[in-house]
């Protein structure tokens, strides 16, 4: 039998950080993110005799789920059930690790659900969600919130909550077509091609925001603003959608050294100059890619001033993980 699943990557606009069980189970926490047209592909195959093959940026041939090195593969397959007697591959539209698109959650989601499949079991938005958040957080001890997993297995352009009890509301954006298709219109994505561990800069971050008051004040108003921008948004009105970008972006990089780094402050002070309104690095911060928010107008002046940095198209994508081939 063959089963492949196909999960979306995801771009986060506002209240990142507040997703972290440290945060959220004392102050609660909010995000506003879209899932988009970037996507992990993972590939399930029965294998000719009972033991496991596991292919992404390195191969595995074992015998047994006790020796499998990857951790998300190892405790995806335990909770899923499934022993072994299967080849998993896994390929990706972006660099999988360090670019802030919440690709090792889209990983989890994706191979969850081909695993479900696979034993011929119907997995929801909402189970591939709360079991892919115990892999990567319960079972692999990932300093990670839980916004990727939703998105990813959800899709579409949401406000997410996390409350105290660990419970989450995907909410919807309900805005008119053409006021999705303007913010689409507007962003700018620039590729830093710089990779980083999102892990060390999570981990610090949730120290410092433990410790400090000021911290978490911060976090609580980008946990606000995502409320903020979500009203506008569904309002109609786009007039703050920098604004607000830019102002959640300076309060992240309070949060932890190593969110920002001098580089990616010149590249955005270069891009506001040139006519970007808002924007943010994606995810964790330190390098990946760099999103901003300005009038369609200004976007190739933007480029012009950045040579440096690639510019990737990016989409928004209304489902979230999909089984796209079942075969027996």
């Amino acid at each position: 039998m063959m089963v492949i699943s196909r999960a979306p990557l995801r771009m986060s606009f506002i209240g990142g950080g507040s997703d972290l069980p440290s945060f959220y189970r004392t102050f609660g926490g909010a995000v506003l993110s879209t899932a988009i047209d970037k996507y992990v592909y993972i590939t399930i195959n029965t294998k000719f005799d009972h033991g496991i093959r596991i292919g992404y940026s390195k191969n595995e041939e074992v015998d047994s789920i006790d020796r499998i090195e990857h951790p998300l593969v190892k405790a995806a397959m335990g909770l899923a059930g499934v022993r072994g007697g299967i080849e998993i591959t896994t390929i990706a539209d972006v660099p999988s690790r360090g670019t802030g698109l919440g690709s090792s959650s889209s990983f989890t989601v994706g191979l969850l659900q081909a695993l479900y499949a696979y034993l011929g079991t119907y997995a929801s938005a909402e189970k591939l969600s709360r079991d892919s958040c115990t892999v990567e957080i319960d079972m692999c001890d990932g300093p990670i919130g839980k916004q990727d997993q939703y998105a990813a297995a959800y899709g579409g352009f949401n406000y997410i909550e996390f409350y105290p009890d660990d419970s989450v509301a995907v909410c919807p954006i309900v805005c008119r077509p053409e006021t999705i298709g303007k913010i689409g219109q507007n962003i700018l994505v620039l590729y830093t091609g710089v990779v980083r561990s999102a892990s060390s800069i999570l981990r610090q971050q949730i120290e410092e925001v433990t410790r400090q008051r000021d911290k978490q004040q911060a976090l609580r108003r980008m946990a606000d603003l995502a409320a903020v921008l979500r009203d506008e948004i569904q309002s109609n009105n786009l007039d703050a959608f920098g604004e607000i970008l830019h102002e959640n972006w300076e309060l992240k990089k309070t949060l932890a050294d190593g969110i920002s780094s001098p580089e990616i402050d010149e590249c955005y002070m270069t891009a506001r100059a040139a006519g970007a309104i808002g924007g943010k690095v994606l995810g964790a911060g330190s390098g990946g890619f760099l999103m901003l928010f300005a009038p369609r107008s200004a976007h190739s002046r933007i480029k012009a001033a950045l040579p440096k940095l690639r510019s990737v198209d990016m989409g928004f994508e209304p489902l979230g993980s999909r089984i796209i081939f079942s075969h027996e």
